[in-house]
């Protein structure tokens, strides 16, 4: 998983109406990327509609919220209009990206050994450096706790 300190790896994704979103292009902005495991399940719809709500103190903060899963770009765009998110999600069905960050690992359930998504928050700092990591996210109370370190992170930099 990648650390705190560790410059960002550079991705370029689509998001949910086909356009490629590339972090190099979000340089000057902070950035709160945060891996999910599938659209429309109850904790990842939690999550998306807490960051949707919370969606304009971010962007006093000038941040971009950024969701990333495996999921296509047409489930991506169902999952918004049904949901009326505001954030931007990101598809990546080849899980590439995922495996670079260090979420996509092995996972257990009910005995079953398989790959999967670990549910985890990165902050990135506008230098593109990360600057705050979150692992294993239980999804209650996650998006306040990430404001709050957005609004020290940024008071510092």
């Amino acid at each position: 998983m990648i650390e705190v300190g560790a410059k960002a790896p550079d991705f370029c994704l689509p998001n949910q109406d086909d356009v490629e979103i590339c972090l190099r292009d979000l340089k000057g902005k902070w950035v709160v990327l945060y891996f999910y495991p599938k659209d429309s399940t109850p904790g990842c719809t939690t999550e998306a509609c807490e960051f949707s709500e919370a969606l304009p103190e971010f962007s006093d903060m000038d941040a971009v919220i950024l969701g990333v899963s495996a999921d296509s770009t047409k489930r991506h765009r169902n999952f918004i209009e049904k949901k009326e998110l505001t954030i931007t999600l990101l598809s990546d069905e080849s899980t590439a990206m995922m495996q670079e960050w260090g979420v996509w690992q092995l996972k257990k359930n009910y005995g079953r050994e398989y790959m999967g998504i670990v549910r985890s928050t990165f902050i990135i700092d506008p230098e593109g450096v990360v600057r705050a990591v979150w692992e294993k996210v239980r999804v209650k109370g996650h998006v306040e706790a990430v404001k709050t370190k957005l609004c020290d992170l940024a008071a510092f930099l």
